[in-house]
């Protein structure tokens, strides 16, 4: 019998699988490279084309599991020389959504950035998002001791952004991009600007609300991606139409799956409100004391499915040959 908790606990399921979905949608090079290119300044003026050659391997999502005290060694499946969690001492564990390094050619040497992505479902956490995303890059930079500087080669230190992307925004914030960086300020002039030296943290935040219109393109693109309103075939015409974006294999098995998953909660939801509605109207008649109106729930029950005979057994307090009846009587 499927009770309430097991509907509960599959629903969960099924929305845990959700997230887990938009990551991997999320981590597909083709969209990593338009969002990149929007938000990491070191990549201004790049084509798709190149910054896709400036990537390291296959970024991975926060599934891969590293042991605690290796979370600077190789993992093979992840990208190199990374791995989507931290774990420091009495300060608790991060599992980070994608996480991978950018290597973009330079005139002396090449520019290594380190990248975290995150999709946000709830723009109101209960914490400020840009605060948490400074965590996640103070966390990067103290992470790269040991693999990226040693002892105080402290100029070794290499470069982060932390870019949260936020699904749900509300309207008062719409469609929006916001950097926070550090900057030099004098308080009394004399140094010399150097921002190799301090530019090295950086948090970019993406708002989408897929109720307003948008002329970004990033900010478009992302509100189709991730749509609650477009199927499937809908959402691949206007990426590859509309945004040029080349649909693999892989990355439309995963959208496909994304709505799929999106479809499904859906569905549970209106199934639950339906045996919500049902089950509060049989309660209501059973109190004013109308049969009647009970058998007629029954009916509506049998009718759409909505329930097992053993819980509309319960609700309904009946017999199963009272239901049987019913159930011949339709």
């Amino acid at each position: 019998m499927e009770n309430e908790l097991s509907r509960a606990l599959s629903c969960a399921d099924e929305k845990i699988q959700y997230d887990t979905q938009c990551k991997r949608v999320l981590s597909q090079k083709e969209i990593l490279a338009r969002i990149l290119a929007r938000t990491v300044k070191e990549l201004a003026g790049m084509s798709t084309e190149q910054i896709l050659a400036c990537m390291e391997d296959t970024p991975e999502i926060s599934s891969v599991r590293v042991e605690p005290g290796k979370t600077n060694q190789q993992n093979r499946q992840s990208v190199t020389g990374l791995a989507n969690e931290d774990k420091v001492q009495a300060e608790g564990e991060i599992y980070y959504d994608i996480r991978f390094y950018i290597h973009i050619p330079g005139e002396v040497e090449r520019i290594r950035l380190i990248i975290n992505i995150e999709a946000q479902k709830s723009y109101y956490p209960g914490y400020q998002i840009v605060t948490r995303g400074i965590f996640y890059g103070a966390r990067m930079i103290s992470a790269q001791l040991g693999t990226e500087f040693r002892h105080s080669q402290y100029d070794d230190i290499k470069k982060v952004y932390s870019i949260w992307v936020c699904l749900q925004a509300p309207q008062k914030v719409g469609n929006a991009i916001a950097e926070y960086s550090m900057e030099k300020h004098d308080l009394l002039p004399g140094f010399a600007d150097r921002p190799e030296a301090y530019d090295k943290l950086s948090v970019v935040v993406i708002a989408l609300n897929e109720k307003m219109q948008t002329e970004d393109e990033l900010t478009g693109m992302l509100n189709t991606l991730f749509s609650q309103r477009k199927t499937y075939l809908e959402k691949k015409q206007e990426l590859e139409t509309k945004y040029h974006i080349k649909m693999s294999d892989e990355f439309g098995k995963e959208m496909d799956r994304m709505c799929n998953l999106s479809d499904l909660i859906e569905e549970r939801g209106i199934q639950q409100g339906m045996q919500q509605g049902i089950q509060q109207g049989m309660q209501r008649g059973m109190q004013q004391g109308s049969e009647e109106k009970c058998r007629d729930m029954v009916r509506k029950m049998l009718r759409f499915g909505v329930m097992s005979d053993e819980d509309i057994l319960k609700v309904a307090e009946i017999s199963r040959e009272e239901l049987e009846q019913i159930r011949k009587d339709l």
